[in-house]
């Protein structure tokens, strides 16, 4: 039992009585100010950093509200932003659109507008246990490969018709740190399961090619990576032959996201009890069967921390792809920046930059937490 209860309570229980519906006594609950001041102030030790916590709060929090809300300029003109003397939310009013879309021709944004809203419908229902099937995953092939139909104006090179051909040179803004995310994951996410399957395979060449591979990926940071793919793959490329660059940038981003999602689900695999393997054998189930009905979906549950901190990472990460010079939402708005009308007002663009991660990053980690729960019910305290 996790709390005390009174004698005539055990009574009550022993009787038939649910422990959960009675009582406790009303001295075992303190009222909630008490018990404020015992968690706050319980201490010295704890009292002396509140009390600080509290002074940095009343030091730094008006100021910045008086900026931030008070004389905040919403809507209006870089001149009046800066007569107001407070924060210039006008600019990221001015730059959204540009930030959403980047260079993406004016006339054919609704291609990707189209593409933002198949992408959230996707979410939203693989979000759902329900739709969990093996057509979901047919259907995000099929779904990613409008996507980039539509946004190109072509599918392996063969035209789209009634669609104008855009370079992915005029891709910016969400849309590329979507792609690049989205894609790079859920490519990497079946690369990284064979990966880790191959380091623990018995067959040398086979468990060797996985190692080499893990390691060396694990072993260079992820702008080297994206240097190789963009200056140096070309080099051995046959005459004639391009590669578009955003794809290998997406390519680096997904041999980089394959290694360390390796290493995470083979920390899974290791967690599985032997009982697991051998209770599989002597069912008759061969290797195939073991890892895909016994073995790999615990693996994937108790990893699922892991996975998320993994892919919020890997988000993340996709804003080093400016170093290539590919417009992905931060560079873009790093260059708007650059706008002369618009000048001075950095501190507005990294703020909303990092709202805009914030909750990205956020709700990965609200919906791991309750799919957590969801598959685990019995670790769920």
């Amino acid at each position: 039992m996790n709390r005390p209860v009174s004698l005539d309570a055990l009574v009550h229980y022993v009787a038939g009585e649910k422990l959960a519906d009675l009582k406790p006594p009303a001295s075992v609950l303190p009222p909630w100010p008490v018990a404020l001041l015992r968690t706050y102030f319980g201490t010295p030790g704890t009292a002396a950093i509140t009390i600080v916590c509290l002074a940095v709060l009343a030091w730094t929090l008006p100021p910045f509200l008086s900026w931030a809300f008070i004389n905040a300029t919403w809507t209006g003109t870089a001149a009046q932003c800066r007569e107001a003397g407070g924060a210039c939310w006008a600019f990221i009013g001015e730059k959204f659109w540009f930030s959403v879309f980047g260079l993406y021709p004016f006339e054919q944004r609704w291609r990707p507008a189209t593409v933002l809203v198949i992408f959230a419908v996707m979410v939203a229902l693989s979000t759902q246990r329900l739709f969990w099937r093996r057509e979901l995953v047919y259907a995000w092939l099929a779904i990613l490969a409008l996507m980039w139909g539509l946004m190109g104006g072509s599918v392996l090179a063969i035209p789209i018709p009634g669609l104008e051909p855009v370079a992915t040179r005029l891709w910016g803004g969400w849309l590329v740190t979507i792609f690049l995310s989205v894609f790079g994951l859920a490519m990497a996410y079946p690369i990284g399961i064979m990966l880790a399957l191959g380091r623990r395979s018995r067959r040398p060449v086979v468990r060797a090619l996985s190692v080499a591979w893990i390691e060396f990926i694990r072993g260079v940071p992820l702008i080297s990576l994206l240097f190789i793919a963009t200056f140096i793959v070309p080099l051995f490329m046959p005459q004639g032959v391009e590669i578009d660059r955003l794809i290998r940038a997406q390519i680096a981003f997904i041999a980089f996201a394959a290694a360390y999602m390796a290493e995470v689900f083979r920390g899974g695999l290791q967690a599985i009890p032997k009982g697991q393997f051998e209770g599989a054998q002597s069912l008759g189930l061969n290797y195939a069967q073991t890892m895909r009905f016994i073995v790999m979906p615990q693996a994937l549950k108790i990893t699922i921390p892991a996975q998320v901190n993994t892919f919020i990472g890997l988000f993340k990460d996709t804003t080093l792809v400016l170093i290539i010079g590919i417009f992905d939402f931060f560079t873009t708005l790093r260059s708007a920046l650059g706008d002369s009308n618009w000048l001075g007002f950095a501190t507005e663009a990294y703020l909303y930059a990092a709202f805009v991660y914030f909750v990205a990053c956020y709700t990965m980690s609200r919906y791991s937490q309750r799919l957590e729960k969801d598959l685990n019910p019995e670790r769920v305290r």
